[in-house]
């Protein structure tokens, strides 16, 4: 009854009293949102902005992309508290996909925030990561720097920070961002294992190895230092548990590449897929493995796996194609080749390699297919009859290719051919509308006067159609 009597007070204007009956229905249930814009709307009514703004910040809890939280929350402080008023209308430009604007937002906030504020930490944040959204990498990076000149800056800070330097490998700067997180009080594992990680990727395994706990990165910093026999007894002697984990296998691996067991190393790779299928690193290990078997062919398959994986599409494809010059047997790689070049504009490179698949496998229908495709868009409709005609002979259930076939003797004039094709889907098709369109073809065909079929054509598509 409180809500229908809320509601009735409310179209009454009697406000207060509307007010107090949705404060009952929302004490039964703080997740419902219109509950929350009615309580927000009445006491902007009644004149209590800061009961309002505390129940549109309740919405954003709940729903974050509340765009009428915003508004109202703008609203209400846009005379009152001009920092307030510039975070709630960035939030409100970022949620709309306004970045420039927001940016323009947060650095209006900024002059508003007093210096010692964590407010003006949060701020900053919030305008690095609009700018590395934008591409504005070197200004993100500024903000950060200032950002650490505050007292009591959360440790998640310092670690996208370092995260941000590690992408562009300056492991020096990432190294200096972790020390000064130790420096302000954050000398915890968290902050040693990530600073032992960048040491690792930086080349220096001696630092890395002072700093970490973690007995599989110990083993790798053994593996760079040419420790091989320590890092084989370390490996052997660790726990049943470690075998569960994907990392064990890779350092297994590495520790074979490195005495030359190239063919265990590979079977180790392999159980590491086995436990994080289709991973970058898979095909990145095979890759160095096969390059020191000299095995030409799968070298260059690896890498374009990696590289496909890891979206350097362009080194991918050049990968494969050196691959398929050594070797063009593999349909599964012809595929991957054609279907990168089609994606990347090259279609009449592409249809070379479906050539190849159909030449290997006459029946496959995916290939055949993309050929009918190519040579219909290059208005190639003669060559189009030839592929559709061995699709119908894959698969003489393939309705939509039955239909596209009788289409395509249409473009060439070979009418009894058209005739023949048409008359085959009717007896195949069950929905009404396609039945009716293959009869109006067949009407219209059979009254056209003269014939202009290809010599022999005839015989041949009949005989396509009267196979069983």
């Amino acid at each position: 009854m409180s809500l229908q009597l809320a509601e009735q007070f409310e179209a009454n204007e009697q406000y207060e009293q509307a007010l107090e009956e949705y404060k009952k229905e929302y004490e039964q249930d703080k997740t419902d949102t219109g509950i929350l814009e009615r309580l927000g709307h009445l006491s902007l009514i009644l004149e209590q902005p800061e009961e309002a703004a505390r129940y549109y910040y309740e919405i954003l809890q709940i729903e974050p992309s509340n765009t009428l939280a915003f508004e109202q929350l703008m609203r209400i402080y846009e005379d009152t508290d001009r920092y307030k008023y510039y975070v709630y209308r960035g939030n409100k430009n970022t949620l709309e996909g306004k970045l420039e604007f927001a940016i323009n937002d947060f650095k209006k906030a900024l002059t508003c925030c007093p210096e010692d504020d964590m407010g003006q930490v949060m701020t900053r944040l919030t305008l690095a990561n609009l700018y590395l959204n934008t591409g504005k990498k070197e200004k993100a990076i500024d903000e950060f720097n200032l950002i650490l000149e505050h007292d009591n800056v959360p440790e998640e800070v310092f670690l996208q920070f370092a995260d941000i330097y590690l992408q562009d490998e300056a492991y020096s700067s990432a190294i200096y961002v972790l020390n000064r997180a130790k420096q302000k009080g954050y000398d915890n594992d968290r902050i040693s294992e990530a600073l032992a990680a960048v040491y690792l990727k930086s080349g220096d395994s001696e630092q890395a190895i002072e700093h970490t706990k973690d007995e599989l990165l110990k083993i790798q910093c053994m593996l760079e230092q040419g420790k091989l026999q320590d890092a084989n007894d370390k490996l052997l002697n660790l726990p049943d548990a470690y075998k569960e984990v994907p990392r064990y296998y890779t350092l297994m691996a590495q520790y074979y590449y490195s005495a030359k067991d190239y063919d265990k190393a590979l079977e180790l790779v392999e159980e590491f897929n086995k436990r994080q299928p289709n991973s970058p690193l898979t095909y990145q290990m095979k890759a160095l493995i096969y390059d020191e078997k000299h095995d030409e062919y799968n070298s260059h398959l690896n890498w374009g796996r990696y590289n496909m994986l890891r979206g350097n599409r362009d080194i991918a494809v050049n990968d494969f194609l050196h691959a398929v010059k050594l070797s063009d047997k593999d349909v599964n790689v012809l595929f991957t080749l054609a279907d990168m070049l089609t994606e990347s504009g090259e279609v009449n490179h592409a249809a070379e390699y479906y050539e190849k698949i159909v030449k290997i496998d006459t029946k496959n229908k995916e290939a055949l297919r993309k050929l009918a495709d190519y040579r219909e868009s290059i208005g190639d409709y003669h060559k189009q009859t030839d592929y559709l005609e061995a699709l119908y002979v894959a698969d003489k259930r393939d309705l939509e290719s039955l239909k596209r076939l009788a289409g395509a003797y249409e473009k060439i004039k070979s009418k009894q051919n058209a005739i023949d094709a048409y008359t085959k889907y009717l007896e195949l098709t069950t929905d009404e509308t396609e039945r009716k369109m293959a009869q109006h073809k067949l009407d219209k065909l059979q009254n056209l006067a003269g014939e202009s079929e290809d010599t022999g054509l005839i015989d041949k598509i009949m005989s396509l159609f009267c196979k069983k």
